[in-house]
């Protein structure tokens, strides 16, 4: 499985960015998706997840309400819209899968990894 993650860049505190994960190589219909992020000199933690063949969403307590995770089955894409940015919500974000049938909530449960893109919010 491959993973293209896109859609990062520099935005002002109150604005948006739509993160964009384009998926390919095998089907995925069994599959957990999910976006990470990671901070300078932090750990990589769980943002927003989802099952690619179901609508149950889970998200991280910092991000609910602000952030919503969607696919498009025909695109092959799952995405991030963000509102209402924070400086705190600056990181490289990643998108990941799992193969085991859960939502990916730990970067231990991830089996493959997108490569990262970079959103930075300025005060």
């Amino acid at each position: 499985v491959q993973l293209q993650a896109s859609g990062g860049g520099l935005v002002q505190a109150g604005g948006s960015l739509r993160l964009s994960c384009a998926v390919s190589g095998r089907t995925v219909n069994n599959y957990g998706v999910a976006w990470f992020r990671q901070a300078p000199g932090q750990e990589r933690d769980f943002v927003s997840g989802m099952f690619w063949s179901r609508t149950s969403t889970n998200y991280a307590g910092s991000v609910k309400g602000r952030f919503t995770i969607s696919r498009d089955n025909a695109e092959n894409t799952v995405s991030l819209q963000m509102n209402s940015l924070q400086p705190e919500d600056t990181a490289v974000y990643y998108c990941a899968a799992s193969s085991r049938g859960n939502i990916p909530q730990t970067a231990n449960a991830v089996d493959y990894w997108g490569q990262g893109t970079l959103v930075t919010v300025s005060s």
